[in-house]
């Protein structure tokens, strides 16, 4: 006894016919459905190339199109004219145009012949599988679906939703129980030629032919009724993405099919030349013996499908652009947000980058310039310091910022005087962001400036009503980010608390502490400053208590050799 295989082909029928020869010289008959849409050329050229095989027929052509019956019809005509014609067939294979066999024929014989009664198809009830694309289960045995998903999609929602409103239901056949499954099976001779002469066919034939794909329910379901041993999988080795289109091999994919241990793959790419020499050399039947196992490279494709769906944490890409809030995380990396400590420190950068070990930026949205870390005009990336091209997508540049250096830990200036505040919602809400603010720092530069004091007072009221609205962002339900903020006045008192756990927190590892603070800028004054801002009617309220004439001074660490004392 032997196996037959009907092939259900509308495209690269050259490949076709090298698989069906494949099969027909190792002593399997082969039974071809060309799709009558193919050109009536290709169609004699596949006749004529495989005119010398006696066991290669071809059936009744049909106008196939996806989701319809058309499909059920081929295959029953096909398999009609197999059980017809082959009396030794015990086995009768399913498969497509575009299915290469992996393993050597005589190797799927015998694997059958050991299961002489055994049909091999999926087939599960709806409400036990979750690959049901269109938002459709049990409905498409119930609803009527005359037009065509595909080319028809308006006409095929609208009567849908009709159906559904007026409370339309179709009467379900006595005695069938719904069962979905892959359309490539391999069923016996009993329980498909007892689908194909029930005497019922007639009226599950007019039932499924509104039915919704049903290429994927008709012998799914009706070998529930006749079969004695069901194994519910397939031995074709066909893969799905998440909307439901078949994953495409590869010539790289060589070695992972070879691991399926399947007996058949779908769907190959027809330029795969490395695949179809490979797999459709003859090789010896001494192999080693191995049950058919896809759930070897499962774990590949939920990487894939992982992969494709969420892409890498941080990348944005033409391909996979993502929908607004719905992105694999906003950045690549943990980065670190600096307000207020440029202005308060000299060379805050150089001191910081000294202690952590990262690359430390000026203020990368200033109002002139990106200002990349030592003065540099060209970024990772080839990305320029241009202020316009940034601003034209500052989050898309920052992104980029982190993107481009993964590895090394970037941290940059920040200030009510950058000319985007557009993305404090942005890093806020980012949990890769480590944000520090002292509050009021803004005010520093002011009070060294050399600049009239109406115009001081104005630019005071300007940033102060920037960083009350940031701070806000910071203080609300929705943040992410890792926020600390000190008032000026409280962070003068005792610099050093505050910049170790800062340290701490970008480097864990280390276990340096701290022994100075960078220097601070001369501060004498700056009480008199905020009250002259108070007199000319413009309130200071993000720099803490700064009483007028008592210059805040910073409580440093102790220096000298440390002692013991008994």
């Amino acid at each position: 006894m032997t196996v037959g295989f009907i092939m259900m082909c509308h495209t690269a029928l050259d490949r076709a016919a090298q698989v069906a020869r494949y099969w027909a010289e190792g002593g399997a008959p082969v039974v071809i459905h060309v799709d009558r849409r193919t050109k009536e050329h290709d169609y004699l050229a596949l006749t004529r190339t495989l005119a010398d095989l006696e066991n290669v027929s071809f059936s009744r052509r049909f106008k196939c199109e996806w989701g319809t019956w058309s499909l059920v019809e081929a295959a029953q005509a096909a398999s009609e004219q197999m059980l017809e014609r082959h009396a030794d067939v015990r086995h009768v294979y399913l498969a497509s145009g575009s299915c290469l066999p992996l393993r050597p024929l005589q190797d799927m014989v015998e694997y059958l012949n050991a299961r002489p009664y055994t049909d091999f198809i999926e087939s599960v009830t709806t409400t036990e599988v979750d690959w049901t694309t269109g938002g459709i289960g049990i409905e498409r045995f119930t609803l009527r679906f005359p037009f065509s998903w595909k080319k028809q999609r308006r006409l095929f929602d609208r009567y849908v939703d009709l159906q559904r409103r007026v409370g339309f239901k179709r009467q379900i056949p006595d005695g069938l129980i719904p069962h979905l499954g892959s359309q490539w099976w391999c069923l016996t001779r009993q329980t498909l030629s007892a689908i194909l002469q029930d005497p019922e066919r007639p009226l599950y034939d007019a039932y499924f032919r509104k039915v919704w794909i049903p290429d994927e329910s008709y012998f799914q379901t009706l070998a529930r009724l006749y079969a004695t041993s069901i194994e519910s999988r397939s031995l074709t080795l066909s893969k799905f993405d998440f909307q439901g289109k078949p994953h495409i091999f590869y010539d790289d994919h060589l070695q992972l099919l070879r691991r399926s241990d399947c007996f058949v793959a779908r769907k190959i790419w027809p330029k795969a030349d490395r695949l179809y020499s490979t797999f459709l050399r003859h090789r010896s039947d001494g192999e080693k013996q191995a049950e058919p196992n896809p759930a070897k490279i499962d774990r590949l494709f939920s990487k894939a499908v992982e992969r494709r769906t969420k892409g890498r944490p941080g990348l944005y890409m033409q391909s996979r652009f993502p929908i607004k809030d719905r992105e694999n995380g906003k950045t690549s990396a943990p980065y670190s947000v600096f307000q207020g400590f440029s202005d308060l420190f000299e060379n805050f950068e150089g001191w910081l980058s000294k202690y952590v070990g990262a690359r430390v930026h000026g203020h990368l949205f200033g109002p002139e310039r990106a200002e990349f870390a030592g003065g540099e005009r060209i970024f990772n990336g080839c990305m320029t310091d241009s202020a316009a091209l940034r601003d034209y997508n500052p989050k898309a540049f920052l992104t980029n910022v982190i993107w481009n250096s993964r590895g090394e830990r970037q941290c940059f200036m920040y200030s009510p005087r950058d000319t985007q505040q557009d993305i404090d919602w942005f890093t806020a809400t980012d949990p890769n962001a480590q944000i520090s603010v002292i509050s009021g720092a803004w005010a520093v530069p002011l009070f060294r400036s050399n600049q009239n004091f109406a115009i001081i007072r104005r630019e005071a009221a300007r940033l102060q009503q920037i960083e009350i609205e940031h701070l806000n962002i910071l203080r609300s339900m929705y943040v992410k980010a890792r926020v600390r903020i000190w008032t000026m006045a409280d962070f003068i008192e005792n610099p050093m608390e505050p910049l170790q756990t800062i340290i701490d927190e970008i480097s864990p590892r280390a276990t340096r502490r701290l022994t100075e603070v960078p220097q601070m800028v001369d501060l004498t004054g700056f009480g008199q400053f905020l009250q002259n801002l108070k007199n000319q009617g413009m309130q200071p309220r993000l720099m803490g208590d700064f009483p007028m004439g008592d210059d805040p001074s910073p409580k440093l660490p102790r220096r000298g050799r440390p002692y013991l004392v008994k």
